[in-house]
């Protein structure tokens, strides 16, 4: 497919989803998709409007245009160190060692920066626009990160916008100091406050700590919870308990959850509607989950799929999103910041189809508004000319294939979408 070699141009017989098309009212087919020419100009877009087969445009004859990927929870200083650390087991617990060990062994500043800036260009060809990843904070990798991390942030903007939120096991909120100072630290370089919650004591103490940390510096709040089969850890009920005595304003996103599939449907509905009352947002990981989650070494199958309730939380108004996770380290061993891959298996797993539905937000406009990412996620006239021109015409087409040979256009021009080698990082291995 050769492109227009100009700043002005008119894209004929595009496929758009209408969810992802903010006001614009054309008829749509069964799985929600509309026929339409989009003309470009200076990097934004022009208008967008019913396809009307008028000579001299550049003929998509029916593909797919998506806006480009927001992708709201990555591990981007854990990529790509399965190589020298692998999950012995594949067990989540296995994860949480190999990844300490190598952490305290390893993560330099120039070790974290490569393999980030290796995830990044991989992410932007793939079409990703936006990123937000977790970055490990127990001491003293803190402060080995954190200034990477903002060095590739400014390196990186204009092409992918760049969010961190500090990850830790809630249990070091305990020594207070501490958690002042790293609070300190997220605040200073605008980031997003973070931590693991597990079933304790004390952790309704210590959510509060969180809360009046994100309170007093303006921070929105991430949490991963409940990725275990355990029917009772229910931190995520315990989050949304907390929202609720804080009158939290800020935003809250809430990964994994994934012990919610498992409980009893009357505690399911409690939950839910304490989420929902407090506007807390979901994102599920699916391929990582599906990984990790009901391993077993007896020699038997998994016997559920690891994702949580996404289909219930979005009945209540939710907002559900799914994205990478973990890319090539122990907690996965697999993946490359694909989202059109997670979104395909995420239709596969949690069944997004049939209806298709708006379930295509979850990996743009829903993360977007999320990540408070104005204009990102969608297509609309005035808005910035980021999209993605896939080969297939409909959703079994599209998903059927990896569409290796998509074309990623920013700002109205097509990008170099190559793909960097692994052997680039060939000697962080050894």
């Amino acid at each position: 497919m050769t492109f227009p070699n100009s700043r002005t141009y008119r894209l004929s017989s595009a496929r758009i989803h209408s969810s992802l098309a903010p006001g614009l009212s054309l008829a749509a087919d069964g799985d929600g998709f509309a026929l339409v020419d989009i003309e470009v100009a200076d990097g934004r877009i022009a208008r967008i409007g019913a396809a009307t087969n008028v000579a001299g445009g550049f003929g998509l004859h029916g593909r797919i245009v998506l806006p480009c990927f927001v992708d709201c929870h990555t591990h981007i200083d854990k990529g790509h160190i399965w190589p020298r650390q692998p999950n012995p087991d594949g067990s989540f617990m296995g994860a949480l060692a190999a990844t300490g060990a190598d952490r305290a062994a390893r993560w330099s500043a120039e070790d974290v920066a490569r393999r980030m800036d290796f995830s990044l260009r991989t992410a932007y060809a793939h079409g990703t626009k936006a990123m937000r990843t977790h970055l490990d904070s127990v001491a003293p990798q803190e402060e080995i990160s954190w200034p990477v991390f903002e060095a590739m942030r400014e390196r990186w903007r204009g092409r992918i916008e760049l969010q961190a939120a500090c990850l830790f096991g809630i249990e070091a909120v305990r020594d207070r100091g501490w958690f002042a100072g790293m609070a300190r630290r997220v605040a200073g370089a605008h980031g997003v406050l973070g931590a693991v919650t597990y079933m304790m004591p004390d952790l309704d103490e210590l959510l509060d700590v969180m809360f009046r940390a994100a309170s007093e510096h303006g921070l929105d709040l991430d949490f991963h919870a409940d990725e275990t089969d355990d029917v009772g850890a229910v931190s995520l009920r315990r989050i949304a308990e907390a929202a609720h005595r804080h009158r939290f304003e800020g935003k809250i996103l809430v990964g994994h959850c994934c012990s919610l599939a498992r409980q009893p449907g009357e505690e399911v509905l409690g939950t839910l509607d304490k989420v929902a009352k407090a506007g807390i947002a979901v994102v599920s990981l699916p391929m990582c989950n599906l990984y990790l989650q009901d391993r077993r070494h007896d020699a038997t199958t998994p016997r559920w799929r690891g994702v949580t309730l996404l289909h219930e939380m979005k009945a209540r108004g939710i907002p559900v999103s799914v994205a990478s996770d973990n890319v090539r380290d122990p907690f996965y061993a697999y993946g490359d910041l694909d989202m059109l891959e997670v979104y395909r298996m995420a239709t596969r797993i949690l069944h997004f189809d049939h209806p298709v539905a708006d379930w295509p937000r979850a990996v743009t406009a829903t993360p977007a508004q999320v990540m408070r990412l104005d204009g990102a996620g969608v297509l609309a006239a005035g808005g910035p000319a980021d999209f993605i021109i896939f080969k297939g015409r409909n959703w079994t087409e599209l998903l059927s294939r990896p569409e290796s040979d998509r074309i990623v256009v920013r700002d109205g021009q097509p990008i170099d979408a190559a793909l960097p080698d692994y052997s680039e990082l060939d000697d962080l291995m050894g």
